[in-house]
């Protein structure tokens, strides 16, 4: 598992998926950690909602992108015919109405920019305009705009596009710091529908060597019962082991069925393929440093990049309200124009059009309403403050917790596997004690009780040493075996 461990799993699931669709029907699967793992990653349902959070997020930040790039527009009108009646003041002071009839097209060109500095918009325009009266003397009318420069400015207003070129990029840095942790959290969910099937197919093995041992030791003690060697109770209590030992071969067949589906469903695979998982043999056998974990942690995983975008969106809501306490904004256009009954003349003799407006909205009485909405942004950003400081004093701590328990995770295997071994060997003992007849039923039930949690535990505990590490992967977004950070090509898994 090396950098850009998603690019490679996506190829080997898709090299895995390929295998398994040309196997025969309810062929056998022989399958390793690594292999679900990277089949999860590409196929299950979890990685691919973790796609599409990214591509929402990832087409989100090129809009923002777009916003800060100059944009072309073009608006016609062709054709508009109006026929109707108009209100019409005359000379006396007297309304009448009067019959408009005419036929108009328009055209314009335009380059809108938004300016990151100020927060207002430049604009540059190129309009042309034609009118025919219908009625009366009938004639055409141009009217062209060659050049216009457009500004509009608000003076105290909020700077929209600055604090949006601060919070966006955070934003985005945060839904790929997310996508990579899900991609890790995927692999937990692998992991532990994988562990169940391991754990499921271990103890079928354990019933069945159970149910055999249980129907010779039956079988020999009925001879030793024949020969008067054992009491009659003894043999019943063989007996009764020997279906004890089959009801549980039953429910230990049925569980595996059901973690069988369960990771056939989670890995997207065929419902007539028999997986067969192995046991992990090779483990990263590293020792984490608490610090520097956090200082990964702080550096890669989202929750730092959330920290700060909610900050900053906290203070961009106050900055907000401020801005709304008075507003001026500035207008102002020059430019030139042309009129004629023909097109070529509308652009000959030429003359300046300028347009210069400020307005302005200053309250002056509002009751407060206004300041007041400043108070509650402020005391907002306070309480998201307090709630910041508190979710970083918990993720320290969770995260402090679990390098102490991964670190404690690798003792812990290693005394499951001694005690493993020792289990089974003092079980297979007892079995060829109790043949010869030297200890009772009752230490031998204990041998093989001892025997299957001790092989239970075992794999209970590779399970946790799995499963810790990829979650401090998913939380620090480092490989610890290569000390390399958890990234992707990101533009090509869009692409994908």
């Amino acid at each position: 598992m090396k950098k850009q461990l998603i690019i490679i799993g996506f190829l080997l699931g898709l090299v895995f998926k390929t295998t398994a669709q040309q196997s025969s029907v309810g062929s056998s699967i022989t399958i390793t950690l690594d292999e679900a793992i990277a089949i999860a990653r590409v196929q299950s349902v979890d990685a691919a909602v973790a796609l599409n959070e990214l591509k929402t997020a990832y087409w989100e930040y090129r809009t923002f992108r777009a916003d800060l790039l100059p944009e072309v527009n073009f608006a016609a009108t062709a054709p508009g015919y109006n026929k109707k009646y108009n209100s019409y003041q005359t000379d006396d002071g007297s309304y009448t109405f009067v019959r408009n009839n005419y036929m108009e097209m328009s055209g314009e060109l335009a380059i809108n920019q938004n300016i990151w500095l100020t927060g207002g918009t430049i604009s540059l325009n190129t309009s042309l305009d034609f009118l025919r009266q219908l009625d009366g003397t009938k004639d055409n009318r141009f009217m062209s705009v060659p050049i216009a420069l457009t500004l509009n400015q608000p003076i105290f207003g909020v700077n929209v596009t600055k604090w949006n070129r601060r919070i966006e990029p955070v934003r985005y840095a945060e839904a790929k710091a997310a996508f990579l942790s899900a991609t890790e959290e995927v692999t937990m969910t692998a992991i532990n529908y994988f562990f169940n099937l391991l754990l499921a197919k271990e103890n079928v093995a354990i019933a069945s060597q159970n149910l055999e041992n249980a129907q010779k030791l039956y079988e020999v003690a009925k001879i030793k019962r024949g020969m008067g060697q054992i009491s009659e109770n003894d043999l019943l209590q063989l007996e009764l082991n020997m279906l004890n030992a089959r009801s549980a071969m039953t429910d230990n067949e049925s569980a595996l069925k059901s973690n069988m589906f369960k990771l056939r469903s989670f890995l997207a695979l065929s419902e007539q393929d028999e997986l067969n998982p192995i046991v992990p043999d090779t483990l990263p056998g590293v020792q984490l440093d608490y610090a520097q974990v956090l200082d990964k942690a702080l550096a890669n995983n989202k929750f730092a990049k959330n920290i700060r975008r909610r900050q900053l969106q906290a203070d961009y809501e106050v900055a907000k309200a401020k801005g709304d306490l008075r507003k001026i904004s500035l207008f102002a256009q020059v430019g030139y124009t042309g009129m004629d009954a023909e097109i070529a003349q509308a652009y000959n003799r030429l003359k300046d059009n300028q347009i210069i407006e400020v307005g302005f909205q200053i309250p002056l009485l509002d009751w407060g309403k206004r300041r007041g909405k400043v108070k509650v942004a402020q005391s907002n950003r306070e309480v998201t403050e307090s709630k910041l400081r508190q979710e970083s004093m918990n993720f320290n701590q969770n995260l402090f917790i679990l390098v102490e328990q991964f670190n404690n995770q690798l003792t812990q295997l290693r005394i499951a596997d001694k005690a493993d071994a020792i289990a089974q060997k003092r079980y297979n003992t007892n079995v060829e004690t109790f043949m010869i007849g030297k200890i009772s039923t009752l230490d031998l039930n204990d041998s093989q009780v001892a025997k299957d949690e001790a092989r239970a535990r075992h794999i209970s505990q590779l399970f946790y040493y799995w499963y810790y590490y990829f979650q401090l992967r998913s939380l620090t977004l480092w490989d610890f075996s290569t000390n390399t950070n958890i990234d992707a090509d990101f533009e090509r898994i869009i692409k994908l």
